[in-house]
């Protein structure tokens, strides 16, 4: 038996020497080499820097966590879940983990394969009623030498396409933190501008009960009673959009932390401040954005991963080597193993496509389209990831003149509403003043109170723009 091993190891190398010679000494793999693009971005952004914005070199770890420059702990724990528990996140790394199997199984093809049979036969014949076995086994190996690099070339797009779905999944994140910190943005936007309208409310009912007694006491008509009457009931209807706003927007949070909606009202249901913006935000320059979005590198190892099977389809031209080789034993019984009669068989074997009608070619045209697709389409992002950066940062610097406007314009009102107050209770001026006085501070304290939740929600979406809520994968443990 160890003779029959010997002899075959001996005959499967004889014949293996001299495909490892061409193989260790033989070509390049072909198709073309991957060159990542270079897209050229301005050196600066084209909206004026104000606000606290800077052109500063972005840190990765703020970056990485923006929301703790909010300060808000309620958010920082919501986050923290929704990481944990969301399903779209979930969803995108089983993506990963599937990619990282189909990579697997490519790079195994580059190995040799290696079968074991073994069979046992019991016949008896029909003349002389005689009963016999037999028992065989045997080993078949098999190797496709990848002599024209198409299968390194099958490795490589895989490998990228690896890494393209792990952008995936890093874009996933950023898209996750910056939804979740909107959500609670809006919820205590909501409760700030419910806020409002309750004490809008109590002063407008402090006047409808002024005007009522004043009617009473025949110091005015029954028109001022009915106009601060409908302008108290004109406030009340407010109240349940806001509600089902705030409903809305804390069923919407509860989703995205993976939980029913509804679960999350007891935590968020009572009314905090706006959180406030940081006084320096480091933005960087639109080059840090190429590298940093992952929106755009998935983009680019989209493109090398097709580049790679244009490499893919031209080794088809080429001819295919594969060495095979088996090895048998045959016995009439277990015990006559020793002496058994065995085979061998095994050499090269190559394939040349001859004639195909051009399929091969084609698919190489093919290839090479989606090649120019995706480059494209990585441009495209490009332009895309800058368009929501400027708009984000003109957004955001607009916002904080627009809430210092309101500001001074909810000061003016509250003034101007007093005064028309006093005029009318002493009957300098008429009831339409103290009403439109009444309803100018409510609308003004409303647009304040949204125009402080939009200052948060412009940082929001800067941060989500610039690429920040993940962290690099050389040092993410979860992958």
């Amino acid at each position: 038996m160890t003779m029959h091993k010997s002899s075959f190891i001996k005959f499967i190398l004889r014949s293996l020497t001299p495909l490892i010679i061409i193989f260790i000494c033989g070509c390049k793999a072909v198709g073309p080499d991957y060159v990542p693009p270079e897209k050229q971005v301005s050196r600066n952004w084209n909206t004026q820097l104000e606000g606290g914005l800077n052109e500063q070199e972005m840190d990765p770890n703020t970056l990485a966590m923006w929301w703790t420059t909010i300060d808000d702990p309620l958010l920082t724990e919501l986050i923290e879940r929704a990481k944990t528990n969301n399903l779209d996140l979930k969803n995108a790394y089983s993506r990963v983990y599937e990619s990282r199997a189909r990579r697997g199984m490519t790079i195994a093809s580059l190995y040799p394969s290696l079968d074991l049979s073994g069979s046992a036969t019991r016949s008896r014949s029909r003349e002389n009623k005689k009963t016999s076995s037999l028992y065989s086994t045997g080993l078949d190996a098999g190797w496709e030498m990848d002599i024209f690099g198409g299968t390194r070339r099958s490795v490589e797009a895989v490998s990228a396409d690896l890494q393209s779905v792990q952008e995936n999944l890093h874009d996933v994140l950023v898209s996750l933190m910056a939804e979740v910190a909107l959500n609670y943005i809006d919820i205590r936007t909501y409760q700030a501008r419910l806020a409002a309208v309750e004490a809008s409310i109590e002063a407008q009912t402090e006047t409808y009960q002024l005007t009522l007694w004043r009617y009473e006491a025949q110091l005015n008509d029954e028109l001022a009673v009915l106009q601060a009457r409908y302008n108290l009931e004109s406030s009340r209807s407010q109240i349940p959009t806001i509600r089902t706003g705030l409903e809305q927007s804390m069923n919407s949070l509860a989703v995205l932390l993976g939980e029913e909606p509804g679960r999350l009202h007891e935590e968020v249901s009572q009314p905090k401040p706006l959180p406030e913006a940081p006084q320096n935000i480091a933005v960087g320059i639109p080059a840090d954005i190429i590298r940093r979005r992952p929106d755009i590198r998935s983009a680019e190892r989209s493109l090398a991963a097709q580049t790679a099977r244009i490499g893919v389809a031209k080794a088809s031209l080429y001819p295919s080597f594969t060495l095979n080789g088996s090895f048998g034993l045959n016995a009439a019984s277990m015990s006559d193993i020793s002496s058994a009669s065995w085979s061998l068989s095994g050499g090269p074997r190559f394939v040349w496509p001859v004639f195909n009608a051009g399929s091969i070619r084609q698919n190489i045209e093919v290839q090479s389209a989606l090649a120019e697709q995706s480059l494209i389409q990585y441009e495209s992002v490009v332009l895309s990831a800058m368009e929501e950066v400027e708009n984000a940062l003109i957004s955001y610097v607009s916002e904080q003149q627009k809430r210092e406007n309101l500001r001074q314009a909810v000061q003016a009102a509250q003034t101007a509403s007093e005064l028309a107050q006093q005029k009318f209770q002493v009957g300098l001026t008429d009831f339409s003043d103290v009403l439109d006085t009444q309803r100018s501070v409510l609308s003004y304290q409303d647009q304040l109170a949204q125009s402080d939740g939009s200052i948060i929600s412009s940082l929001i979406r800067l941060y989500k723009a610039l690429g920040g809520g993940w962290t690099p994968l050389e040092s993410n443990n979860q992958l």
